[in-house]
């Protein structure tokens, strides 16, 4: 026989997953309703409800279970700020749950909903586009989460990030220093505002910079294809001394491999900058110049917010910006 769920008991009292936890584990807020939490528990009596969780966290109504949602496991910068999160939350005695969305809302919500189910008490949660109302709904049921490496512009939701939009401005001033005839932004089409941020701090630089610049924007689909194509027609327009500005590894990884396999020498060729650091650029003859992100600080600082909220919710936005430093390494000349 299937056991019972708290999202059984989610779907027939008509409200979400996380409003359903709260209220078993007696943790709801002043904005879930007397009327709210006696269908939820009378509906968990009806069809038998009993919890999966160990004594001590029947004593403490808290499952010592935190949730973390990342937009790609398999990244580098990701995998890193994951046992940075992991090795934080053990200290104060937390079990981590780990998700990853791939960049699709839909699956961000069913991790948000499972992790829910699981009776985590919070989350840290790398936001994906289109996730406002899944966090809206966590918000409003005052479920203590906090948003790590991104943030959303309409809302109000605790966060960790780095100041992107000024460490982008000072890459391309470095960049523009060295007097390049060209400088080549490679970035997202995308919504995501962190990355936005980096591509207004390249396009606030570039204007006043007197330099030629090209911004080859791809989708989160066909990365390789994408970026290698748009390298291949800028590259075709001549040979000025150009730069290459990628906006993360993921996108820096599969520029360098056009490089690779058209033998175009970095940085005798091209000079080549980009953010965060992947152990893929090991492999490349060229240590490659790049942004820096302090990541154990961003994951310690989330794991203290998060349990700041679950022992006494306060409803804050307060956002932590961590500023991020440019390496140099032999790349750019």
């Amino acid at each position: 026989m299937k056991r019972v769920s708290i999202k059984d008991i989610a779907r027939i009292a008509g409200v979400s997953v996380a409003t359903v936890s709260y209220v078993l584990n007696k943790k709801e807020g002043n904005r879930i309703s007397e009327t709210t939490k006696e269908k939820i528990l009378e509906v968990a009596e009806t069809i038998n409800y009993t919890p999966n969780k160990m004594a001590k966290s029947l004593k403490t109504n808290k499952s010592r279970l935190i949730g973390l949602i990342l937009a790609d496991i398999s990244n580098d910068f990701y995998s890193t700020i994951a046992r940075n999160i992991e090795n934080e939350a053990m200290k104060l005695g937390y079990t981590l749950l780990i998700g990853s969305s791939d960049e699709n809302p839909e699956k961000f919500k069913k991790l948000i909903e499972l992790f829910s189910e699981q009776q985590v008490d919070g989350m840290i949660v790398a936001p994906v586009v289109h996730s406002d109302s899944i966090l809206g709904k966590l918000i409003k049921e005052e479920y203590p989460v906090v948003t790590i490496d991104r943030y959303l512009n309409n809302l109000d939701i605790p966060g960790i990030m780095i100041n992107n939009r000024e460490i982008s401005e000072q890459i391309c001033e470095f960049l523009v220093s060295k007097n390049f005839e060209e400088i080549i932004y490679i970035g997202y089409d995308t919504e995501l505002p962190h990355l936005l941020d980096r591509e207004k701090g390249f396009d606030k630089c570039m204007e006043s910079s007197g330099i030629a610049c090209e911004k080859i924007l791809v989708g989160l689909e066909n990365i390789t294809r994408e970026v290698q194509n748009g390298i291949e027609k800028v590259i075709k327009i001549g040979s000025r001394k150009r730069a290459l500005y990628f906006s993360s590894n993921k996108l820096a990884v599969a520029g360098l491999g056009y490089l690779i396999k058209h033998n175009i020498h970095v940085p005798n060729d091209i000079s080549v900058i980009a953010f965060d650091e992947t152990e893929a650029y090991t492999v490349f003859q060229t240590e490659i110049t790049y942004v820096k992100q302090p990541l154990e600080e961003m994951a310690a600082e989330a794991v203290k917010i998060l349990d700041n909220q679950i022992d006494n919710y306060i409803p804050s936005g307060k956002k932590v910006i961590f500023p991020a430093k440019l390496i140099e390494k032999k790349s750019v000349q």
